[in-house]
Parts: structure tokens; sequence; C-alpha cells
């Protein structure tokens, strides 16, 4: 195998350190937390106490000014485990990114170090039952309403309408929430909002049962006559209608943690798989022996060896901040059908067995399949893909 050149001996205790965690705080439970459907709210407060959290953020907001590395290590390490019922990368790496690069400083002081600590869970609010994919058709609103005198002091935003789909959605303490200012104005009316849990208006649906990821809080939002200030206005009002294009500049990052992800677990499978077909006989031999499995495990290798050199050079662009959103899209639907195709081939040698929920490549198989989907879907990414290339659809 190609030796990985991505990390720093820093980087690979960090790794250790990790895997000893999970393995305290977050294995003895897993499998009960897929029973209940949401994980523990203790492991939160655990991976705050131990400096798990917001890693990548400044001291100065409770992080260790890590850089990202650290957490392409404990995304590769959670999607090793199987360990899918853990949000800690979109609470990390997604939501702080964007009170940090885009909140006010009173907005960063106030929220950054509560999310740091674990104190609060954060989740980004921006599928909706109609809209998906497509973030230019969100159909929630952030209507203005002026005091009676007339200014930005006395005045207020109304925030109508449901989100779904939404990971950490359950365990919230801090929603990123995406809606429409200027509904009229499509993606120019765009602007993300800071909603805390407990704000009147703001309900938590029913926790949602899916096909895999089942210890993930995913769940549904509703949003009726929910008045914020406009302090609550992501960035404050410079930057109302300029959601769109803060969501256009973090997807880039969002869609290659996916492929990390994918990577990570499709080479888990493939080892576990490898392990099984070593032990499991057959006819009298070791499944390991024929021919087709040999080959088929031989061509998977090979698949997930060419992407994890490719999502290793995607990682060293994001440090350099060089990773455009069609190469960050390509990544994430390559590795993603990637995942999916090994996850399939792997059930299939392991037999009756691998339909069995017991065994980790079942649950992996289910985990697997949405990868394709969130993030954007492989067609969108495809889209993205071709219009780089100057090709436009009708």
């Amino acid at each position: 195998m190609i030796e990985r050149t991505l990390f720093t001996p820093d980087h690979e205790a960090f790794r250790d350190s990790f895997r000893r965690f999970m393995d305290k705080e977050i294995a003895p439970h897993h499998e009960a937390w897929e029973e209940q459907g949401y994980v523990d709210r203790a492991v939160w407060d655990k991976a705050g106490d131990n400096g798990f959290l917001c890693m990548t953020l400044p001291e100065a907001y409770g992080g260790s000014d890590a850089d990202k590395l650290y957490s392409v290590v404990q995304m590769e390490e959670l999607s090793r485990a199987g360990f899918t019922g853990i949000g800690y990368g979109l609470h990390s790496e997604i939501v702080a990114p964007y009170i940090l690069h885009y909140g006010t400083e009173a907005q960063k002081q106030k929220y950054l170090p509560k999310l740091a600590s674990g104190e609060m869970v954060g989740a980004i609010a921006m599928s909706e039952p109609a809209a998906g994919s497509d973030l230019q058709g969100v159909k929630t609103t952030a209507i203005w309403q002026a005091g009676p005198s007339g200014s930005e002091a006395d005045g207020h935003y109304v925030i109508n309408g449901s989100k779904t789909f939404i990971t950490n959605g359950w365990h919230a303490d801090l929603v990123i929430l995406v809606a429409k200012t200027d509904p009229a104005a499509g993606a120019k009316g765009t602007s993300l909002f800071l909603i805390e849990s407990g704000t009147p208006g703001f309900e938590k649906g029913k926790r949602l049962k899916k096909l895999g990821l089942k210890a993930q809080d995913t769940s549904e939002l509703f949003f009726d006559n929910v008045k914020v200030s406009a302090d609550q206005l992501l960035g404050g009002t410079a930057m109302q209608g300029k959601g769109f294009i803060c969501l256009m500049e973090q997807l880039p990052w969002e869609r290659l943690q996916i492929a990390i992800g994918g990577i990570a677990a499709a080479q888990a499978a493939i080892d576990w798989t490898v392990q099984y077909v070593k032990d499991r006989k057959v006819f009298g031999q070791a499944v390991g022996n024929y021919q087709n499995t040999r080959y088929t495990l031989a061509e998977l290798q090979t698949e997930v060896q060419v992407a994890r050199v490719f999502v290793d050079k995607c990682s060293e662009l994001l440090l350099q901040d060089k990773l455009d959103t069609a190469t960050a899209s390509m990544a994430k639907y390559w590795c993603s059908d990637l995942q999916c195709k090994v996850m399939d081939e792997c059930v299939q040698l392991h037999g009756g067995y691998g339909y069995m929920w017991e065994y980790p490549i079942t649950r992996a198989y289910a985990d697997a399949r949405v990868q394709r989907i969130y993030g954007g879907t492989n067609e969108i990414m495809k889209e993205v893909i071709s219009r780089s290339m100057g090709l436009a659809g009708r």
C-alpha cells in the first residue's frame, strides 16, 4: 500500500488518544444508543472535557488552534469503528466554523466557547420537506418587523417554516437556520440565523426513524412565529441576504468530510471481510481461498487505495485554502458511490451473516446509503462538476 504522508507523529499520537476515548466512552454504549435512537448527552460533555470538540477553533474561543487534520483523524476513527451516531464532525467542523467565519465578535464570544466545551450541541438546519439539495428553494421565512420607533433596537424578525433531516437536531441547543429574509430575491434573499433551544415558537419534532445511522438524533424542526432580534442574524445586519454565499463557501469542506468518512468506512469493511473470509469455511475450505473472493477484494482494495490518495490530496488543498467546489464534489460523489459498492460486495462475501444486524458489515451497509444523498445528492455533484467544465444544462 502507498504510505500516507498527510499526518505528522503528533496527528498519529492524537489518533491513539482518540481511539482510547472511543474504546472507553463510545464502544460500550453505541449498540444501546442505536436501539434508543440517539446518543446519551453525556458523550458530548465527555468529549468537551477531553478537548475533542471544536479543536480547530482559536484558543480565545475555547479551541486548540489545531489544524484540520486533527478533525480528519477524528472523522476517520469514528467511521472506521462504525460509530455513526456521534455528530462531532458536524458540530465542530460545520456549525462552529460558520460562527467563526461570519459571526459578530459578540456571537463568537457567546457561542463558540460553549460549543467547544460541549455545554451546547450545534446543528444546522438547511433541508426542508420540499427543499433538499436545492438550497435556493428554501421556503422558511424570516421577515423583519420594525418596532414602534422604527429603529433596529425595538424591531425583530418573525420566522415561520419547518426543517427536516436535521443531524443533532434533537439534542441541539443552538441551530444555524437557513431562511429567506427576502423571499422575492431568490438566493440573494437568504440569511442565516442563530436560534437557541427554548426560544418561544421553536419546537423540535419527532426523532426520525432511518434505514441507517440509527444512533444519530436526526429530527424535524418547526418554527411558528419565532421572534428573534437582529442580534440573532449571523454576522448581524451587514450579513443579511448573504447567507447563500456563506453556504457555498463552506460546502467544499462539508463535502470533503463525507468523502473522508466514506473511505475510512470502506477500508474498515474490507478489513472485516478479509478476516471473515479467512475464518469462514465453505465446502471444506476457507471462503478466502476461492478466486472470486480474492479477486473481488483485490479490486475493492485497489479502488479504495486510489480514492484515499485523491482524498488525501484534497485534504492538502484544504489546508492551503485551495480546495474548490468542483474538486470537493468529485471527492464526495466518487467516494460515497465507492463506499456503497464496497459495502454491497462485502455483505455478499459474508453470505447470510452479512444480513444479520449484529455484524458490523450489516450496519455499515445501512449507514452508507445516505452518503450519496446528504451534502447534496450525487446527481447535484455531477451538475456542479459539469458546470465547472463549461457545460450547462437547460
